[in-house]
């Protein structure tokens, strides 16, 4: 499998207490990365760009177009700030698990009816105060809660049973699978179906396609994205993701700062074991500049979360796409940052150590 990567990130240590003289590489990430724009050229790769891996959460908003696709918004009368939520992969604080219910209640959909599991909150401050009211986590702390509350609220839209949504054959999952298909470009019998760490089916594709499906959902109206529903519901989707992208992740969390910095430029959301994937709008690089998708993989999964913000930072610096001064706003993520021990003191370095090809 590592032939499929390439030396993507790298972390050094140099020799002398503060100082960073004659560093040497301590470990190394490997990856691979595909960037394409929404008439499906490559435009750049890093290791194979045809890498086949799942997503995870990154495949969230595509799980949500179908529901939106068939009038899910207006059916609901749901808001920006819902449709973020289901596309969302939440910190589980209180913000969202508000949220949460306010969509459950617009949906008539009840908590009890997710079959996503239960999970502490990813925000350790909201983790450390249930623990001290003596407070179990529900449904709605789980991270994937939105996700799950669209789908049985779009099964109760259709007037489908709802028990069982989770089943890769229940009517819900097999038009999520046949939509996202559509979006990348794929025959379904080329999408591997998993089971997602919140029960839901999930979708191994090559990164190509992966990120060719947010190049067209950053625009719908290249590449053959049909009908003009769906165009619609891609709209839905990047307009809530930008508006609300502390509904996406959370405090401190990547996808939501970056979001914020970029001020409408592009729409990020990230998954589980190393994955991003990233949508630029068009004309986010400059007039008449194109939408692109931007997928990629750490191999090794990133443990600590540290390799897929600062590749992503330095793709997006490659591209363009963020001015010095977002970039600077982000500098806590990367794409450069210093390894500090347990005095604080700057022992070395995490930066990327990444080859683009580009295509043309």
């Amino acid at each position: 499998m590592e032939s499929h990567f390439q030396p993507i990130y790298e972390l050094t240590r140099g020799d002398t207490f503060q100082e960073l003289r004659n560093q040497i590489v301590e470990s190394i990430h490997y990856g691979a990365i595909a960037i394409v724009d929404a008439k499906g050229n490559l435009l750049a790769s890093a290791g194979d760009p045809y890498t086949v891996t799942y997503l995870r959460s990154t495949a969230k908003p595509f799980q949500a177009l179908p529901f939106l696709e068939d009038g899910g918004k207006e059916f609901y009368h749901l808001e920006d700030k819902d449709i973020a939520l289901i596309c969302s992969s939440h910190s589980g604080t209180d913000e969202h698990y508000q949220a949460a219910i306010q969509l459950q209640t617009k949906t008539g959909v009840l908590e009890s009816d997710l079959l996503c599991g239960v999970h502490p909150p990813l925000h350790e401050p909201t983790a450390q105060a249930l623990r001290q009211r003596g407070e179990q986590p529900t449904q709605n702390r789980h991270n994937c809660s939105g996700k799950h509350t669209g789908m049985v609220a779009y099964a109760r839209m259709r007037n489908l049973d709802y028990k069982e949504y989770i089943n890769p054959n229940h009517p819900i999952q097999q038009t999520i699978l046949t939509t996202f298909a559509q979006m990348c470009n794929l025959p379904i019998n080329e999408i591997v179906i998993g089971t997602d760490g919140c029960s839901a089916p999930n979708f191994a594709i090559p990164l190509y396609n992966a990120a060719l499906a947010y190049a067209r959902l950053c625009d719908p109206t290249i590449g053959g994205v049909e009908p003009t529903a769906r165009a619609q519901a891609c709209q839905l989707i990047t307009q809530a993701m930008i508006a609300h992208p502390e509904m996406v992740g959370g405090p401190g969390r990547f996808d939501t700062r970056l979001m914020q910095a970029a001020k409408g430029k592009l729409v990020s959301k990230g998954g589980a074991e190393g994955y991003q994937g990233l949508g630029i709008m068009p004309n986010s690089i400059g007039e008449g500049s194109p939408a692109i998708g931007i997928a990629l993989k750490i191999s090794d999964g990133d443990p600590k979360g540290r390799a897929v913000s600062a590749i992503s930072l330095e793709v997006l610096r490659q591209l363009q796409v963020l001015n010095s001064t977002e970039l600077e706003e982000l500098a806590e993520f990367g794409p450069v940052v210093p390894i500090r021990n347990f005095r604080s003191y700057t022992v070395g370095v995490g930066k990327p150590n990444l080859k683009l090809d580009w295509k043309k």
